[in-house]
């Protein structure tokens, strides 16, 4: 399974999910800031089809929100 977080580092519902993600010790999650990164702001834009973060890619199908992506997080632990 591939995981991407699209994320900004000013945004307070990105860090919310990276905090979680780094309480539980994942380390299967490519992150990609589109501030930093304006390659990886146009493929958000382009594959999710806005430019909303956080947006984790779970098989390259986006999913928004920060509380929806912890719990698709707590269903599906690293393994």
């Amino acid at each position: 399974m591939t995981l991407e977080l699209y994320k900004m580092s000013t945004c307070p519902y990105c860090r919310k999910v990276m905090e979680y993600i780094a309480s539980m010790g994942r380390t299967d999650i490519t992150y990609h800031d589109i501030n930093e990164d304006k390659e990886a702001e146009q493929t958000l834009v382009t594959l999710g089809g806005k430019r909303q973060v956080p947006c984790l890619f779970i098989d390259g199908k986006p999913m928004y929100e920060s509380m929806d992506i912890i719990e698709w997080l707590k269903v599906h632990p690293q393994g």
